[in-house]
Formats: C-alpha cells, structure tokens, sequence
C-alpha cells in the first residue's frame, strides 16, 4: 500500500519519507512545488528507488490533486505542504491564504472523495493563539482538518493533526545562523534575553508523526509533551563565552511559544508522551483515550511555565550528535 506525503521535499517531510521507506519498505508518493528545491538533496539517497515517486505539483490546484490521488490510492496522507515563514506572511499574505487554508481544503476534500483512511496534518506552535498572519492560516488549516471528519462522518477518511515547536536544525533554525556568527567571532543577536522556546529533535519530531497514525480515531489535535529552552542557553552552547546583544522581538514574534491556549486546554487530556486537544463536537464516533489524564482548570502549555527545561549540557549534547 502506498502514502502520499505532501511538501515532501522540505526539511522535515523529506526526513519523514526517509525514515518511512526505511521502516516500512512502504512506497511514497512524495509531492512538492520545490519551493525549496535544495532539500532534495536529502532525498538522493532513494534516487531510482522504485518505492519513492517524486511528483511535482501544487496543492493549490484541486484538479491535478484529484487526479494524482485517484492514480496512486493511497491509504494515507502526511499533510507537510505549508507556506511557513512569519516575516514572508506579513509581506505576502495571500501566497500564505492559498497553500495553507485553501490547499488543505483541496486536500481534505480530495481525500474523502478517494477514500483515502487516515490523514494526518502538521501545525506548528505558532496557531496557538496566533499573533501574525502565518499562525492564523495555520489554525484555519487546524480547524478545516478537525471539521473534515464531520463531513466524512459517513465516509472512510479520518483526519487529526500533529502540532509541536522548532525542530533543531531545521531550515528556520536559528542554530546554522548562531553557528555562522560564531565561526566569525561575531556578536549573537538575541531577539530578547528572557525569549523561551520549545524545542524537538528531528528524530523525536519524525516519531510522534509516525506515532500518532498508530493511535488516532480522527479529530484530535496531538502535541508531544518536550522541554523548553532559554534562548541564551542555546546561544552559550553553540558558542560558550561569546558576547551576546538584544536586537528585540521581530514583528509577529512572541517572547515565549505557546502549543495549547488556556481555552484549548479545557479539552486536553495528558496521554503518555504527549497531550490529546479533543475534539470539540464528535459526530464520527470519537471516544475519549481510557488513559487520559485530566489537566487542570486554567491548562496552557507554554515554554516559559514548562515542567521540563534543556540544560545548557543537554543542548550541547544534541548539537553534537543531532544538528
């Protein structure tokens, strides 16, 4: 059986297809616009692998995902396709409006009509109480796929989403960006000495996706439970005794992250590794995780007021074996 995977050549979902073909042995329709084509370097390592199909295309255009997903059938969909830059959102937001509201939609309506059975959608801790135009299109997205499943009440299809903080590493990163300034003996920009954040490995942050297929129902909205960090922890263990400036907070950026609201922590439940955001109305047959741990009135999960926090030592461990 065959999955598709959309935005598949961007860091985080060209590491996905990666790790599943490993796995699984499973084949991957892997579509993307190659927006950002220099990822594919990730993925030359299934270059003439019959289990990996690289398809070029737009979620944007409903008629080719009709047609791609009624060629291939997949059992599955890893939705990764998004724009995803904060600055690049407020000076074009309606790039940020088609691919992130619009082509979910197409997705979510493509995957009924195919009888595709599981989606699962990535989010970011930026849809959590938005403060700029990116957040807010990606919780569109968040509710458009939690919503989905009433419409497939009666289908096959089921969506639930995945959202969790930075990934070390990634191409949003500010870890190459620190490294770089270092290497030059420079000053370390820190938007504000109190800034927190959440961050995930690669590895961790591939694993709760490939988890959450394992246990989803259809509705939910996964967040991995993991540390916080103090940004000027980071910065020390990339470059211990460097001096460091604060430059403040850039427009659309939050002093501390945030991945359950205080009004989206009245439907968590603490599961294992991670908490389960349920959903609100259930008309698809949702049942409640019999593990579920009730949270407590006034519930948020932000990183400043986190239970576990990296250590400068742990930080630069991950650095040296995971970025």
């Amino acid at each position: 059986m065959t999955i598709l995977v959309t935005g598949g050549a961007g860091f985080i979902g060209s590491n996905f297809v990666l790790d599943w073909v490993a796995a699984t042995g499973e084949p991957v329709v892997n579509l993307d616009k190659l927006t950002y084509a220099g990822n594919l370097a990730n993925l030359e390592s299934l270059a003439g692998d019959k289990r990996h199909v690289f398809v070029r295309g737009d979620i944007c255009d409903r008629a080719f995902l009709d047609k791609l997903i009624a060629e291939h059938r997949p059992r599955a969909v890893v939705h990764f396709a998004a724009e995803s830059h904060v600055d690049r959102s407020i000076h074009g937001p309606g790039e940020f409006v088609q691919t992130n509201i619009v082509g979910s939609q197409n997705v979510i309506e493509a995957c009924i009509d195919s009888g595709v059975k599981k989606v699962v959608a990535l989010s970011t801790d930026k849809a959590s109480s938005p403060i700029n135009l990116y957040g807010a299109t990606k919780l569109t997205a968040d509710k458009l796929f939690v919503s989905g499943n009433h419409y497939a009440a009666h289908h096959v299809t089921r969506f639930s989403v995945v959202r969790y903080g930075n990934v070390m590493g990634s191409r949003g990163s500010v870890i190459p960006f620190f490294r770089k300034l270092a290497d030059q003996a420079a000053s370390l920009p820190i938007t504000d000495f109190r800034c927190t954040r959440f961050f995930i490995t690669l590895p961790q942050a591939v694993k709760f996706v490939v988890d959450s297929f394992d246990i989803m129902q259809g509705g939910e909205l996964f967040v991995p439970r993991i540390p916080s960090m103090r940004i000027v922890d980071l910065a020390d263990a990339i470059a211990p005794g460097t001096e460091m400036h604060d430059v403040g907070l850039r427009p659309g950026e939050k002093l501390h992250e945030e991945m359950i609201s205080p009004e989206e922590g009245r439907r968590a439940l603490r599961v294992g590794d991670r908490y389960v955001l349920q959903p609100v109305l259930a008309t698809w047959g949702y049942r409640a995780p019999t593990s579920g741990e009730p949270l407590p009135d006034g519930f948020a999960y932000r990183s400043d007021e986190n239970d576990e926090w990296f250590t400068t030592e742990q930080i630069t461990t991950i650095l040296k074996t995971e970025c």
